[in-house]
């Protein structure tokens, strides 16, 4: 086998066994990763009731922050750092990087009205660090409120 043919199978391969071991903390200790400029996964479908834990699996700091024009009506706004606003949020990362998450840093928002919920990343948010999470109508179970599903 040639080089150039040995490295089309090696390369792919070998990134696909490393997959699940960049970054921190199991699948079961959150619901949404942190990459350098992504979450993980960018979108999540949870019931409402359900609380979705975000953690950061990476060495740069990072937030979650909602984007507060975006939100269902009713529903409670969510951001690291517990800002009441948008407004806030972006103002206490430009004064003093607050609301930031730290690598193995985590952050939890449960979701009681069923909608779409965008959010960002405030200094990757140019970079493209967008998710979303949406909520169904449907109630969560106990279970569920515990351990939501990732799509």
């Amino acid at each position: 086998m040639d080089r150039r043919a040995f490295l089309r199978t090696a390369v792919p391969t070998a990134a696909v066994g490393l997959a699940g071991c960049i970054g921190g903390g199991t699948p079961s200790d959150y619901d949404v990763g942190m990459g350098a400029k992504v979450f993980r996964p960018e979108t999540i479908e949870v019931s409402a009731g359900t609380t979705v834990t975000w953690l950061n699996t990476n060495k740069q700091g990072h937030s979650v922050t909602a984007y507060e024009s975006g939100l269902p009506d009713g529903a409670d706004y969510f951001a690291s750092g517990g800002f009441d606003s948008e407004e806030a949020a972006r103002d206490a990362w430009g004064n003093s990087s607050g609301g930031t998450m730290f690598e193995g840093d985590t952050f939890e928002h449960t979701f009681e009205v069923p909608g779409e919920y965008p959010y960002f990343c405030i200094p990757h948010e140019t970079g493209g660090m967008v998710g979303t999470v949406v909520v169904t109508g449907e109630s969560a179970t106990p279970t569920e409120a515990a351990t939501t599903t990732t799509n």
